[in-house]
């Protein structure tokens, strides 16, 4: 047991000798990798931030309900009446034509825009806010609600909220795509580098069956080297989205300011950065092993 923990421990070390050894041909393997595995980090980053933003946004189904200018009392109040008592109404909210402007001149870059107006162009409208889950029932209300007297218009406020959700899913798909692609073209340049390994080590190989040397002993340096090769490729994949975040937060902030909002990209959380670099690793590994599996055993000692 205790030779089988040195083994691995010299095997650990004797990678990382050859990493030092030819830094140029690391660095080149690992700025690769991390290229590989740089876009489908990149978008999954993305999706991740748009899906948090979007999780932070109300999404119960909402109805602004537009009345006609100067319409009747006695049908505003029935119009209230019947909106209260529709299922799955959580709240009616009547917004004035006075209080909708006076929103819409807090908007920035507003206020000098509506001070050009003569009159108050804005209706009076109610705004209905029903339970989460309850999109069908909105679209129903919808269509009964129009040509009703006393409203001129009725608007679905909530209908982007499942566009965005559709799109999102898109996007999650879009990544895991891209994601199996590209980690096929990780195990390529694996199985490709550990290939020139071993028939560059062809003479030390054969010496080693020589003396007795098994199978698993030989391949184990091959196995280390392969997850460090994954794992480096993946830290330059971190590094490098890093810096693209960081790149892209700058014009974020000033495209958000012009807006009076704040944009900002978030990075992945640390427990997520590990997990990415033990599936880097795992690709080098597997690339490793298709590789020592298929060059290894033509090699015997003569």
């Amino acid at each position: 047991m205790n030779a089988l923990i040195r083994h691995h421990l010299h095997s650990l070390r004797q990678s990382g000798v050859r990493f030092a050894s030819a830094p140029f041909a690391a660095l080149a393997n690992m700025v690769v990798i991390g290229v590989v595995l740089a876009l489908p980090l990149g978008m999954y980053l993305l999706v991740s931030n748009v899906q948090s933003l979007a999780s932070s946004i109300p999404t119960e189904p909402q109805i602004s309900v537009f009345l006609t200018p100067g319409a009747a009392k006695t049908d505003v109040a029935a119009l209230e009446n019947r909106l209260r008592a529709v299922e799955h109404v959580r709240s009616v909210r009547f917004v004035s034509r006075e209080a909708a402007l006076a929103s819409l001149k807090r908007s920035p870059g507003m206020a000098d825009v509506i001070s050009t107006l003569r009159e108050n162009p804005l209706p009076d409208a109610y705004v209905v806010t029903l339970g989460e889950g309850s999109a069908a029932a909105a679209e129903r209300l919808e269509s009964e609600l129009k040509g009703v007297p006393g409203i001129a218009h009725v608007q679905v406020d909530s209908a982007w909220v499942r566009r965005i959700d559709a799109l999102l899913s898109l996007g999650r798909s879009a990544v895991i795509l891209l994601s199996a692609l590209l980690s096929l073209a990780l195990v390529a340049v694996t199985f490709n580098t550990i290939r020139l390994q071993i028939l560059t080590q062809r003479e030390e190989i054969e010496v080693s069956k020589l003396i007795g040397a098994t199978d698993a002993y030989v391949r184990r340096p091959f196995f280390y080297w392969g997850g460090l090769l994954g794992a480096s490729g993946g830290l330059c994949a971190l590094l490098l989205v890093f810096l693209a975040q960081v790149l892209l937060n700058r014009n974020l902030s000033e495209f958000g300011n012009l807006y009076g909002v704040e944009l900002r990209l978030q990075f992945l959380p640390v427990a997520d950065a590990a997990l990415f670099l033990a599936f880097a690793a795992l690709l080098g590994w597997v690339g490793t092993y298709l590789s020592v599996s298929r060059h290894l055993s033509k090699i015997q000692p003569r």
